[in-house]
């Protein structure tokens, strides 16, 4: 790997925190690393539970990247129809080392064309339709084919990021990053996929999702129709 190493989280409204903020956690501790957060301007993002994620550069400044992370979120519906989004993950997916997502930012991948005849995962609610973007769905943490590493629901993508830092600087530069986020789970419940879960917990969630889920399934229609 040489330095620096150019990583860019693409920022939309209405993105997931911890689908950025976690993979940055891990990411910008990389080293060599130089972070960029991707926007269309320079104007605050807002993310799912309120706080404000300032962007510093923008699309059309932005240099060529090392690795473009797009993560997800209910903002997803929008930005997978932002041709100008769309234009630029494909310019910049000709010559990165690696094309990433987490959870949802799955699709916006799909919307640029850039998941066809690939292995990936995503949010397991939404797990089925990565079909419609010309994707073979993998039910992972983190998933890899080729240059391309996608991660699963929200906290996948802390998984997601050190894997990517043992493939860049090798297992110790991993260990030590993940003991000095003290990253140990342990949760005081294990309901954290829908294998494990109980089945009266699973329909509620299933139950919540259902609204989203037909507004998305519209969104994702308009974005392949002008792909």
């Amino acid at each position: 790997m040489t330095a620096p190493f150019r990583i860019g989280f693409i920022l939309f409204n209405n993105l997931t925190q911890l689908d950025f903020t976690g993979p940055l956690q891990v990411l910008h501790r990389l080293p060599g690393a130089e972070v960029h957060l991707v926007a269309r301007d320079l104007e605050p993002v807002a993310t799912d539970c309120g706080p404000f994620i300032m962007p510093s550069i923008t699309l059309d400044d932005c240099p060529q990247l090392d690795l473009v992370c797009v993560p997800g979120g209910f903002g997803i519906d929008d930005a997978m129809r932002d041709g100008r989004l769309i234009d630029f993950l494909r310019s910049q997916a000709a010559h990165a080392q690696y094309i990433t997502s987490v959870c949802t930012g799955a699709f916006i991948l799909g919307a640029a064309g850039l998941l066809q005849d690939k292995k990936a995962t995503t949010h397991w609610s939404y797990h089925d339709a990565l079909t419609r973007v010309g994707a073979t769905p993998v039910a992972a943490r983190v998933v890899r084919d080729g240059n391309l590493f996608t991660g699963g629901g929200v906290t996948a993508g802390i998984d997601f990021a050190l894997t990517i830092v043992r493939e860049l600087a090798g297992e110790g530069v991993a260990q030590a990053i993940q003991l000095g986020l003290e990253y140990d789970p342990a949760p005081p419940v294990d309901a954290g996929s829908p294998e494990k879960a109980p089945d009266n917990i699973v329909r509620l969630v299933n139950q919540r999702f259902e609204p989203r889920l037909a507004a998305f399934d519209l969104a994702l229609e308009e974005a392949l129709a002008r792909a």
